[in-house]
C-alpha cells in the first residue's frame, strides 16, 4: 500500500503576485461518507507586479516580462518531482489584456515547466468562490465574497460552495494605483477620484446583488488581508477586539494615507514594502465597495484563487469536473439532439484511440475535450441551420464556459468549426489544432450521418508520416460501405477536401 501523501499544486498568475500553492489531499470520513479536504503544505509568493509593466498600448514590456519568467522558473524548480496531473497554473486580467500575452506564454510554459491557461473573468470568480467558500467562516445563507486583485476585481454571490452570482470588474489595485496616485503621491481630492471611479465601475451590479441578499460578506486574497492586518494591527477599529475590515477602519486608514502626502512616508504597523505601490489603490477600491454596496463590515479568508484551483483540480480527479456540468447545461440551453451527440462522440472517441498517445498532452485529456466538442457540435444550430458550425465556434468563444480556461475554450471552438465544411477556414489557427482529433471527430460525423442507432463496422484508422507519404488512412469493411453509398460518396468528398489543405487522405476498402 502506497501511504505517500497525495499533493496538488496551483499556480496562480495574478496581475500584482504571482503565488504558487501545493497543497495535501486528506480523505476525512464523515456521517455522510468520506470527504476529501486540502491542507496547504507548502506556499511561494513573488511580487511581479505584472500590470504595472503594462504599456499604454496595452503590452506587456520586457521588465515585466523578465520578472514574471524568473518567479516562474523557482516555481518550476519546486515543482520539479510533480506530475502534470497534480499541477494547474492560471493567469488572469493582466494575460487576459496584454496583446503579446501569447508570446509571453511560450516563455512562461518553458520556465514553468507546465501548460498555462489563461482564464476569463467570470471563470477567475467562481474559482475565487470555490476557494473562499471552503476557507472562510461558517454561513447558512449566502455569501457575497470580493477580490481585488492587480487589474481587476471578483465579486460572487453563493451558497455552500457554488457560486450564484458572478462578475469581474476591470478595476486593480495596480491599474488604480498608476491611474490616480502616480509616485505614490495621495491627497484628498486624488482619493475622490479614484473612490469615485471604482463606484462608478460598481454600480452596474448593485441592484442584482442587493436584490439576491448576503449574510456575509468576506475579502479574499491579498488587498483584503493586506487592509485588514494594517487596520488591526494599527487600531483603527471601533472595537480593539474586532477582527476583519470595518467601515470606520477604512476611512481612518484613508486620512493616515492623506496626511502622509506620500506613500513613501506612510509609517503603519505591518505595511510590507511590497504592498506600499499599491496600497492607496486597493484601498479605494474597497471604499467603493463598502460605499456602494452598504457594507458595514467584512470577514477576510486567506482561501482565494489558488485554494479554488487546487479543489477544483481535486474534483477533476474525482469526476466532478466542472466543464462536463457546463456541457450538459449548454445542451440543455441549446436544445442539442443528445442521442445524435451521443453517437458521434462515441464513434469520435472509438477513432482517437487508435492513435498513439499524444506527445505532450494526456491521453485522457484530449478524449475528454473531443467529447465534449462532439457533444456541443450542434449548438450553432438553434441560431440558423446555414454554416451552423460557425455559430458553434462562436458560441464556444464568447459564451461564459465555467471549468474551461480560454485556452479550452479555444481548442474546444476550433474544432467545432472544423468538424463540417472546408479545412482552408483553420488556417491562423495553428496553436489550438489537434489534426488527430480534427480527423476523428470529421469522420465520425460522416459516418453517423443517418441519425440513427445503427452498428458500424470495424474502422480502422491511423495516421501516417515518413518520408513518402504524409496523412490520414482509412480502412472499411468494402461490403459496408456499397451498402452505403452515402458514406462512399461522402468519404472521397473528404479526401478531396484534407489534399487541398496538403495531407493525404487515403480510404482503403478491404
Amino acid at each position: 500500500m502506497n501511504n505517500t501523501p497525495r499533493l496538488l499544486a496551483a499556480v496562480d498568475m495574478g496581475s500584482n503576485s504571482f503565488r504558487l500553492m501545493i497543497g495535501r489531499v486528506d480523505e476525512i470520513q464523515t456521517a455522510t461518507g468520506p470527504v476529501s479536504q486540502i491542507f496547504q503544505v507548502d506556499a511561494l509568493r513573488e511580487p511581479v507586479r505584472l500590470a504595472a509593466g503594462l504599456t499604454a498600448d496595452k503590452y506587456l514590456d520586457q521588465p515585466a516580462r523578465r520578472r514574471g519568467v524568473e518567479a516562474l522558473r523557482r516555481f518550476g524548480d519546486r515543482l520539479r518531482e510533480f506530475s502534470p496531473d497534480q499541477v494547474r497554473a492560471v493567469a488572469t486580467n493582466t494575460l487576459r489584456v496584454a496583446k503579446n500575452a501569447s508570446e509571453f506564454l511560450i516563455e512562461a510554459e518553458n520556465a514553468l515547466g507546465f501548460p498555462i491557461e489563461v482564464i476569463a473573468g467570470r471563470e477567475e470568480a467562481r474559482l475565487i468562490y470555490l476557494g473562499a467558500s471552503h476557507d472562510a467562516p461558517a454561513c447558512a445563507g449566502n455569501r457575497l465574497v470580493v477580490d481585488i486583485g492587480g487589474g481587476s476585481t471578483e465579486f460572487i454571490i453563493g451558497h455552500g460552495y457554488s457560486a450564484k452570482l458572478m462578475e469581474s470588474l476591470y478595476i486593480g489595485c495596480v491599474s488604480h494605483s498608476r491611474q490616480f496616485f502616480p509616485s505614490g503621491n495621495v491627497d484628498e481630492y486624488a482619493m475622490k477620484q479614484a473612490e469615485l471611479a471604482a463606484r462608478r465601475e460598481i454600480q452596474v451590479l448593485v441592484r442584482q446583488y442587493r436584490s439576491a441578499g448576503w449574510q456575509q460578506a468576506v475579502g479574499s486574497s491579498g488587498t483584503a488581508r493586506a487592509l485588514a492586518e494594517l487596520i488591526e494591527l494599527n487600531g483603527m477599529n471601533d472595537n480593539a477586539q474586532e477582527h476583519g475590515i470595518t467601515r470606520e477602519g477604512l476611512e481612518r486608514l484613508k486620512r493616515a494615507l492623506i496626511k502622509a502626502e506620500n506613500t513613501n512616508r506612510v509609517r503603519l504597523v505591518g505595511l510590507k514594502p511590497d504592498r506600499i505601490p499599491v496600497l492607496p489603490g486597493g484601498l479605494s477600491i474597497m471604499l467603493g465597495v463598502f460605499a456602494e454596496l452598504d457594507i458595514d463590515r467584512m470577514d477576510v479568508t486567506d482561501g482565494a484563487l489558488r485554494l479554488g484551483v487546487l479543489y477544483d483540480l481535486l474534483g477533476r480527479s474525482h469526476h466532478e469536473d466542472m466543464r462536463t456540468v457546463t456541457v450538459d447545461q449548454f445542451m440543455r440551453r441549446y436544445g442539442v439532439d443528445r442521442a445524435q451527440a451521443a453517437r458521434v462522440r462515441q464513434a469520435a472517441q472509438r477513432l482517437l484511440a487508435q492513435f498513439p498517445d499524444p506527445a505532450n498532452e494526456r491521453r485522457e485529456d484530449n478524449l475528454a475535450l473531443l467529447g465534449w466538442a462532439a457533444s456541443l457540435h450542434e449548438i450553432g444550430m438553434s441560431i440558423a441551420h446555414s454554416s451552423y458550425h460557425k455559430h458553434s465556434a462562436y458560441i464556444a468563444t464568447h459564451a461564459d464556459m465555467p471549468g474551461f480556461s480560454k485556452t479550452d475554450q479555444a481548442r474546444l471552438a476550433t474544432l467545432l468549426l472544423g468538424h463540417a465544411g472546408k479545412l482552408g477556414k483553420l488556417s491562423g489557427r495553428g496553436r489550438f489544432l489537434d489534426w488527430r482529433m480534427l480527423f476523428s471527430l470529421r469522420l465520425a460525423f460522416v459516418l453517423c450521418r443517418r441519425r440513427a442507432d445503427v452498428e458500424l463496422p470495424e474502422i480502422r484508422v491511423s495516421q501516417r508520416a515518413d518520408a513518402l507519404e504524409e496523412g490520414f488512412e482509412v480502412r472499411l469493411p468494402k461490403a459496408w460501405v456499397e451498402t452505403n453509398p452515402l458514406v462512399e460518396y461522402s468519404l472521397g468528398k473528404e479526401a478531396d477536401e484534407w489534399e487541398r489543405i496538403g495531407i493525404r487522405y487515403k480510404v482503403v476498402y478491404v
